[in-house]
């Protein structure tokens, strides 16, 4: 009954051997042929759960055979939480996780989605050990499937990532090329599709756990120490744009920050992050305008760009300089005092120049 190599997937002769076997067995359904990411994704993250830790995976479009499983997905033409059933193909769904009540995300769900929108805080909770309610669940809920999740469901729904201004969602992995690449060429002989499959599910479990564990370990983490240091910001110099990473230094800082900026509403806002590099110098560096731009809220002073060095110091009147990037966006000093100083003379000219 079983194949080499493949042990989670049945034919259909095997589901009825099965039920006469073990007629309590959960059953997963999908359908057959070509498989996508969405759906290899939402049987993956199923069997993260308890309730489908041994389910098996049948994969028809035979809907009688799918109306014996306990839950359906990508198949089916229904959405129906309700009842396990989730297909997102049917004429007239349009469902997004804004439309839904979980998110502010407005991409068509696929399967993949789908089934994160019901099923993903338990799964994450199941992968993390954190508790439903803990609100630090929320935001790695909300994280994942802006970063991972949702690329899934906008190249499956054929949603295209820009159509003018801001992308609709952003591409990190490029995950559903790899999975449609695993199906059988058109000329391929003997392929043993479900072993294909389950090479799939392997694939995508292994990239989702990444994420979740990079997200949970690090970035989570992180945005504590960035709500700490921007509100002491003031300690650091009265104009509060200025904020220092004085033992955390390659945290990731830049989405926790914007998104307190945003959630606080402050203002003037933050202009020059301080932080010591591997060498244990200071670096000064600039606040983007936006998130991913290469534009900066403030750049460092024009006249020093390109500088290093004793000609940095004696340009600047700054002891211990090191360098400006021509670019203007980072700049280095031997001390914490002389860093600080290269963003307030910066900020000090800004003041001068407006009056």
């Amino acid at each position: 009954m079983k194949r080499s190599g493949s042990t989670d997937i049945l034919t259909m002769p095997e589901v009825e051997a099965k039920k006469k076997d073990d007629g309590a067995s959960i059953l997963i359904g999908t359908h057959d042929g070509t498989f996508h990411c969405d759906e290899v994704l939402a049987c993956w993250m199923l069997k993260q759960l308890p309730q489908y830790k041994t389910a098996k995976i049948i994969r028809t479009r035979d809907l009688p055979k799918l109306n014996t499983c306990h839950t359906v997905v990508d198949v089916g033409g229904v959405y129906d939480c309700g009842k396990n059933r989730f297909d997102h193909h049917q004429r007239g769904f349009t469902g997004t996780m804004k439309s839904l009540g979980n998110g502010k995300w407005d991409t068509k769900l696929s399967s993949a989605g789908l089934v994160y929108l019901h099923k993903g805080k338990n799964v994450l909770s199941q992968l993390t050990k954190l508790d439903i309610g803990d609100p630090n669940l929320d935001k790695l809920y909300n994280k994942v499937y802006e970063k991972f999740v949702e690329e899934i469901d906008g190249i499956d729904n054929g949603v295209d990532q820009y159509s003018g201004g801001e992308p609709k969602y952003q591409v990190t992995t490029n995950l559903s090329s790899r999975i449609s690449g695993l199906n059988p060429s058109w000329n391929e002989k003997g392929v043993d599709i479900e072993d294909r499959f389950n090479t799939a599910m392997t694939i995508c479990g292994l990239e989702f756990m990444d994420r979740v564990k990079y997200y949970n370990d690090s970035w989570l983490p992180a945005r504590t120490i960035v709500e700490q240091v921007i509100e002491a910001r003031h300690k650091v110099d009265a104009s509060g744009e200025i904020i220092v990473f004085k033992e955390s230094g390659g945290c990731p800082w830049k989405e926790h920050l914007f998104d307190i900026e945003t959630l606080n509403n402050i203002q003037p806002t933050i202009k020059f992050v301080l932080y010591q590099d591997q060498n244990d110098n200071w670096r000064v560096q600039c606040v983007p305008k936006t998130l991913g731009s290469f534009e900066n809220r403030l750049s460092l002073l024009e006249q020093w760009r390109g500088l290093r060095d004793n000609q940095l110091s004696t340009t600047s009147g700054i002891p211990g300089c090191i360098f400006v990037h021509a670019g203007g966006f980072i700049g280095g000093n031997k001390t914490y005092d002389g860093a600080l100083e290269m963003a307030k003379k910066t900020l000090q000219s800004r003041i001068t120049n407006e009056e």
